[in-house]
């Protein structure tokens, strides 16, 4: 058995029970999470936002200035820090996804409760994957450390959603109820709102930008009645305090994304006088200490002083059990929601390094849940138009470059891309040097189409065969898709080449780069046509797309319309981005689209951008991917127009 794989079976015997301890010796932790929103408080020298209850807060905790999300979206992050692994590595990092947990991993949750305290979630989950029962003592809107029996420590998390990026384009008539408790003094000017440089400067932008404030001050008065709540209860004294984000801003090119906006998150952490000793510096100051999503589930743990499991993947920031500083954060972005992508991030305290491993797809892919804000709806409007100029005009480029590189001590907007910078090389060669250790080291899954994923690991979970060179052979595939993006006319052959590998994943990179590669991966057509018979779908489909970029569309339609009937609803939504991008040369299966729709009952499906359900047990493809059905169902709602727009 390999190492890795002896310590995750032996991980139960290894810290059932926390180190000696009684309940008094260990503290309370509250976790109070906002939703959708980067540092954009007073304390953190925001002079837009009104945020006076959590400046008072802060003037009693410790500022991170440096807390980094994994992605930029709920859903793979909160996998991420209720397990402590990146979801990469889990198979969770899809935008919602279904994965599976292997034995011996838990919801650190678990562990605490397997310590003596009592757990409590109020109320998300939307872990991508089934919550195991016994990860909470209660999950509900009802949840509440007061349900505790008397003396019993507890770690309770408490959401706050009134800050989510769909409350920003809700109804006049809900707005006003979410933000009832402002005073006309705190409301924000839409005139004066801080648009940034990448985003068009448009009524529409300004108001967005002026009710996400307003928000985020509605937000400011409910964390200031949980905090109350626990000095009515007696237990502020004893309770240690978190306070931080979910994920970046909810504004289009932020949310989803991974560039500053999606990632920089707040973190505020309050030591009550008899756990001061465990604060890295006293209260009121700032570190400016890499954070990372993965160090939550280890920090809490150790904090608790329970023992860590060693399949971890971050690492504690505070406690007896805190390790080294990290050099680097690292963050990823897969599928979110109906479009695929790859993107992984490295990032240090002055520069941010991006891997586009799709960078034949624009940054602007039409996203259904995105397309409703205001924002979104103005700034395509002028893309289209024709009007966009300067940064606001890079996010509708109908390519990305393969690599990105930020200085953010200069360009905090990270506007300005240095990857070609020649003065740049030594820091360029460095981080891209870092972001494949760290893909190598932590078996990330992220090379393999979600689909394949699923099917290669069938029966057991992704974790598995993530560090399976067999089922995950990581150095091909970073190899294979090194190659693809090249863009060299003289690299047709090789991957020509790659579609006869005995890999599927490698033959599909080989079809990806001759899909890159459009009108110059000629000389490889009859490679091409040979693989729209592969055993893969994903093959089938990448072949297909490659040859419609060779203006093949006959040979590939056929093959797409069948993958719109294919069992899984992963395969379905591969088949209709192609076909997106066929645009009006798809206009002839837009009845084989609209009969790709799917129908499941409730509990097998997930809600859009809300609280996702699990279908659980053995259950069909369909079923267990419940949350990836209801992104299907959108697309067949809307794409049959945008086919015949584009006609």
């Amino acid at each position: 058995m390999h190492t890795h794989l002896l310590h995750v079976a032996l991980a139960p015997l290894l810290f059932v029970s926390a180190l000696a301890a009684t309940e008094a010796d260990r503290p309370n932790i509250l976790w109070l999470t906002a939703e959708d929103i980067c540092p954009n408080l007073g304390c953190y020298g925001d002079t837009y936002a009104v945020t006076p209850n959590l400046d008072r807060f802060a003037a009693q905790s410790v500022r991170y200035t440096q807390a980094f999300g994994i992605t930029g979206v709920c859903a793979p992050n909160r996998s991420c820090l209720i397990t402590g692994i990146f979801p990469s590595r889990l198979g969770s990092q899809g935008m919602r996804s279904t994965t599976v947990l292997p034995s011996g991993v838990k919801c650190f949750s678990q562990y605490l409760r397997e310590a003596g305290y009592y757990c409590t979630n109020n109320a998300k989950t939307d872990y991508n994957f089934e919550v195991p029962k016994d990860a909470w003592d209660e999950c509900g809107k009802q949840g509440h450390y007061r349900n505790r029996r008397p003396g019993q420590p507890f770690f309770a998390v408490f959401n706050h959603e009134v800050s989510h990026e769909g409350q920003i384009r809700v109804s006049a008539e809900m707005y006003r109820r979410n933000t009832a408790r402002l005073t006309n003094a705190q409301r924000h000017n839409p005139a004066k709102a801080p648009v940034p440089p990448f985003h068009p400067d448009t009524r529409e932008v300004r108001r967005d930008w002026a009710r996400y404030y307003d928000n985020i001050t509605a937000m400011d008065y409910q964390i200031a009645d949980k905090l109350r709540e626990l000095e009515e209860e007696g237990l502020a004294g004893n309770t240690i305090v978190f306070f931080f984000g979910d994920n970046g801003t909810g504004l289009p090119g932020m949310k989803k994304w991974v560039w500053e906006g999606g990632l920089h998150v707040p973190l505020l952490i309050r030591f009550p006088r008899k756990w001061q000793h465990l604060a890295p510096v006293a209260p009121g100051n700032t570190t400016d200490r890499l954070v990372s999503f993965a160090d939550f589930a280890p920090t809490v743990l150790g904090l608790c002083r329970v023992a860590l499991p060693p399949h971890l993947q971050g690492t504690a920031f505070l406690g007896d059990q805190a390790g080294r500083p990290r050099e680097y954060v690292h963050a990823i972005r897969d599928r979110m929601a109906e479009r695929f992508d790859c993107v992984r991030v490295v990032r240090d305290r002055r520069y941010q390094y991006h891997r586009n491993f799709m960078p034949h797809l624009s940054w602007s892919q039409f996203t259904s849940y995105t397309e409703e804000m205001p924002t979104m709806k103005a700034w395509r409007q002028l893309a289209g138009e024709g009007k966009l100029t300067g940064p606001p005009a890079r996010y509708f480029s109908p390519t990305k470059p393969v690599e990105e590189l930020y200085d953010n001590e200069a360009d905090p907007d990270q506007i300005h891309n240095l990857a070609s910078d020649a003065g740049h090389r030594q820091t360029l060669e460095r981080m891209r040097a870092e972001c494949v250790r760290w893909m190598k080291a932590t078996g990330d899954l992220g090379l393999l189409p979600e689909h394949e994923m699923l099917e290669r690991s069938a029966g057991s979970s992704p974790w598995e065969i993530a560090i399976d060179p067999r089922k995950n052979p990581l150095d091909a595939l970073i190899d294979a898709a090194n190659l693809a993006h090249e863009t060299n006319p003289d690299n047709a052959g090789r991957l020509a080449a790659l579609l006869e590998n005995g890999d599927s994943a490698l033959r599909w990179w080989g079809a990806i780069g001759l899909t890159v590669l459009a009108k110059d991966a000629k000389s490889a057509e009859p490679k091409l046509r040979k693989a729209l018979a592969d055993d893969s779908p994903s093959v089938r489909i990448a072949a297909a797309e490659a040859l419609g970029n060779l203006g093949d569309c006959t040979a590939a339609l056929p093959v797409l319309t069948k993958a719109l009937q294919h069992d899984s609803p992963l395969v379905r939504l591969y088949a209709m981005n192609v076909l997106d991008r066929f645009g009006g040369r798809a206009a002839p299966v837009i009845d084989a689209i609209k009969a790709a729709r799917v129908e499941l009952d409730d509990r097998a499906a997930g809600g859009i951008d809300g609280v996702a359900s699990s279908g659980g047990g053995r259950q069909s493809a369909m079923q267990l991917q419940g949350s990836v059905v209801e992104y299907l169902n959108r697309m067949v709602q809307y794409l049959p127009e945008r086919l015949e727009q584009a006609r």
